[in-house]
């Protein structure tokens, strides 16, 4: 089971990461259109279209990855104090109520969008000539199946933490720092820092 759980997590890492090269391509695309509007005097009517889509595009299909390295934005203030399984079993209703109907009406709606999209060949219709819009509909029934799967994923992880009182581990990934790391590469153990904090806070009648 945990290999399954943990296959699915690479799947969302991987389409993540992917698509996450559009951040790279839509800053070219904007700094060369912002060059090519005011230097040359030559703006491209498209530009802003497939801007819109390019953002759209990585915007939906980071969701799963997100969602696998639990990193969706929640009230923490009261949450982070619960208990293992406190925690799972108010994610668990949270999932059954509201992201399980909110996901499958996303990629089924999506679906129909796709399809219909496909067949009059739909163009964007802000500018005369507008690109074409169907690619990008189609991301949207993807990204929202790989989403489900992602989530049904964490719905399992939710049941093992009532079960065993403690969450199961999950796929790792770069983290914004690695402090355990970071100790290491200045040689600093826990003990030094206790002392630190230690003495930070020694009240200074104390020192008298």
């Amino acid at each position: 089971m945990q290999k399954l759980l943990l296959a699915v997590d690479k799947l969302s890492t991987l389409v993540g990461k992917a698509f996450s090269w559009l951040i790279v391509l839509l800053t070219l695309l904007i700094t060369w259109e912002v060059f090519s509007r005011y230097a040359l005097d030559n703006p491209h009517p498209w530009a802003f279209d497939v801007m819109s889509m390019m953002y759209g595009t990585l915007f939906m299909t980071a969701g799963a990855y997100t969602l696998s390295q639990n990193g969706h934005v929640r009230g923490d203030v009261l949450y982070g104090f619960f208990p293992p399984r406190l925690q799972a079993g108010l994610d668990l209703a949270l999932y059954i109520l509201f992201f399980i109907p909110g996901v499958v009406a996303l990629a089924w709606a999506g679906y129909n969008f796709a399809a219909e999209s496909w067949a009059i060949n739909e163009h964007s219709n802000i500018t005369a000539n507008g690109p074409p819009v169907y690619p990008f509909k189609t991301v949207i029934p993807i990204a929202g199946a790989i989403l489900l799967a992602q989530g049904l994923v964490e719905i399992v992880r939710c049941i093992v933490c009532l079960k065993q009182g403690e969450w199961p581990p999950r796929g790792d990934d770069v983290a914004e720092v690695d402090i355990e790391k970071l100790k290491e590469l200045v040689n600093v153990k826990d003990e030094d820092i206790a002392k630190l904090d230690a003495f930070v806070t020694k009240p200074k009648w104390s020192e008298k």
